[in-house]
C-alpha cells in the first residue's frame, strides 16, 4: 500500500521538473515580462522589409537598379513579337485584298487597282476601262471589303467566345447565333416574304439571331447568375431545335425555294454589294471598339470564376456584354454571309499557339487573321473551280474540320488522356 502510493505520488519521467529548466533559455524565449516582442534593432528591420518587398518593386525604386533589366526583357520580346505578328497580319491582308481584286473570270494587273483607287481617291492614277471600272468596283471590291468585315468579326468573336467560356475549342455557334440566323432566313424564303424588298432574307436572319442569344441567355440563367456549362447546353438544344425548324421549313418549301435555301446555308459572298458591306459595317466598327475594352477582364477570368470575381471583376455583366458583342458579330456577318463556320475557331486557336493567350493581342489580332482568312478563302472559292464558284462555307468546313480534329488529338496527348 505504501509502494503504491508513493508510486502514485512520484513526478513522471517525461516531464521536467521547474528547477531543472533553463533560466538563461527562457530569458531568450521571452522577450520581458509581459511576453512582448523585444524591439528590433534598426539594421534587422531594414533587412526584414526588404525581403517582404518584391522584387520589382525594390528595383523600381532603387535608382541604383535599372528598370529595363532584367525582368523587363521578356515583356519588351512579347511586345515586340506582338508588333511583328500584327504588322505580319495587316500587310497579309492588304496584300490579298489587292490580288483578290485584282484575279478572277476577268483579271486586272494589281497595279491598274491601285491606279483606278487612287484615282477615285483624288491621289492621282487613272481611271480602267468602262468594264474594268465596272467589274472592280461593282463586283470586286465591294465583295473584297465585305469578306474583310465578315472575317474580321468572326475571328473576334471566335475570340471573345473562347474567352468568356475559358475553352480555346468554343465558336461563335456554340450558343445558337448561327442556327437562329438561318432560321430567319430560311423562313423567309420558304415563306416567300418581301416586305423589305431584297433586305427582307438579311433583316430575318439578323433579328432571329439576336433574338435566339438573348433566348438561349434568358432561358440559362437562374439566381440571377448564368453558369458556362448550362449556357452550353442550353445552345446545344437550341441548335437541335433550329435544326428541325429548318428541316420543317424545307419539306413546305418548292424546288426554287429549296434551291435558294441551300444555297444560302452553305455561305458565299456572290451577292456582296456596297449596300451590303454599309450595313454590316456599323455592327463591325462597333464591335471591334467595343471589345478590346475587355481584354484585361479576359485575362483575368482565364484564371477562374472565382479568383475573377476576388480581383474585383463583375462575371456576369462581363459576359452579358461580350455574348451581346459576339451576338451583334456573328448575326450581322452570318445575314449577309450565310453559314460560314470554323473562322471563329481556327484565327484564334492559330494566334494562341503563335503569341500565348493574352487578350490584349489576340482579340484585335483575331480580327486581322479573321479578315486575311476569308479573303484568301474567297478568292480560292471563286478561282479554284473557274468558270463555276465554291461555296465559300463549304470550303472553309473542307479546312476547318481536319484542323479541329487535330487540335483534340494534340489536346489528347498533352494531357495523357480525355480531359
Amino acid at each position: 500500500m505504501t509502494m503504491a502510493t508513493h508510486a502514485d505520488h512520484s513526478p513522471s519521467p517525461a516531464r521536467p521538473r521547474e528547477r531543472d529548466r533553463d533560466p538563461d533559455r527562457d530569458r531568450d524565449q521571452r522577450s520581458g515580462p509581459e511576453g512582448a516582442e523585444s524591439p528590433e534593432s534598426p539594421e534587422a528591420s531594414e533587412a526584414r522589409e526588404s525581403r517582404e518587398v518584391p522584387a520589382d518593386s525594390r528595383r523600381a525604386s532603387d535608382p541604383a537598379t535599372p528598370k529595363d533589366a532584367p525582368d523587363a526583357v521578356p515583356l519588351a520580346r512579347t511586345r515586340t513579337g506582338a508588333g511583328l505578328l500584327a504588322g505580319g497580319l495587316l500587310a497579309g491582308v492588304i496584300v490579298l485584298a489587292l490580288v483578290s481584286a485584282a484575279y478572277g473570270a476577268y483579271d486586272i494587273p494589281v497595279t491598274d487597282v491601285i491606279a483606278s483607287v487612287q484615282h477615285r481617291a483624288g491621289l492621282g492614277g487613272h481611271a480602267l476601262d468602262r468594264v474594268g471600272e465596272s467589274v472592280l468596283w461593282n463586283v470586286r471590291l465591294p465583295r473584297v471589303v465585305l469578306a474583310l468585315l465578315v472575317g474580321a468579326s468572326l475571328g473576334c468573336a471566335g475570340a471573345l467566345m473562347q474567352g468568356v467560356f475559358g475553352n480555346p475549342l468554343a465558336e461563335p455557334g456554340i450558343i445558337g447565333i448561327s442556327s437562329g440566323a438561318a432560321v430567319g432566313a430560311v423562313a423567309s424564303i420558304a415563306l416567300g416574304l418581301s416586305f423589305l424588298g431584297n433586305w427582307t432574307i438579311t433583316a430575318c436572319a439578323f433579328v432571329a439571331g439576336l433574338v435566339t442569344v438573348l433566348l438561349v441567355y434568358a432561358m440559362s440563367r437562374s439566381g440571377g447568375r448564368t453558369e458556362v456549362v448550362t449556357l452550353i447546353l442550353t445552345g446545344i438544344a437550341v441548335n437541335a431545335f433550329a435544326g428541325a425548324l429548318i428541316g420543317l421549313f424545307i419539306f413546305f418549301a418548292d424546288n426554287a425555294q429549296i434551291t435558294q435555301i441551300t444555297f444560302w446555308q452553305l455561305g458565299s459572298l456572290s451577292q456582296a454589294t456596297w449596300p451590303k458591306a454599309l450595313a454590316v459595317l456599323p455592327c463591325a466598327l462597333l464591335g471591334l471598339a467595343v471589345a478590346p475594352l475587355y481584354a484585361r477582364k479576359l485575362d483575368l477570368l482565364a484564371l477562374g470564376e472565382r479568383p475573377a470575381r476576388h480581383l474585383g471583376i463583375d462575371v456576369e455583366r462581363l459576359r452579358i456584354v461580350l455574348v451581346l458583342v459576339v451576338a451583334l458579330f456573328t448575326a450581322a456577318a452570318v445575314a449577309v454571309a450565310g453559314i460560314i463556320t470554323f473562322v471563329g475557331l481556327l484565327v484564334p486557336h492559330l494566334l494562341r499557339m503563335a503569341h500565348g493567350p493574352g487578350h490584349r493581342f489576340l482579340v484585335p489580332g483575331s480580327a486581322l487573321g479573321g479578315a486575311l482568312m476569308l479573303v484568301a478563302g474567297d478568292l480560292a472559292a471563286r478561282t479554284v473551280a473557274e468558270p463555276a464558284e465554291l461555296p465559300l462555307g463549304v470550303l472553309t468546313a473542307l479546312f476547318g474540320s481536319p484542323f479541329f480534329f487535330w487540335l483534340l488529338l494534340r489536346t489528347r496527348r498533352r494531357q495523357g488522356g480525355w480531359a
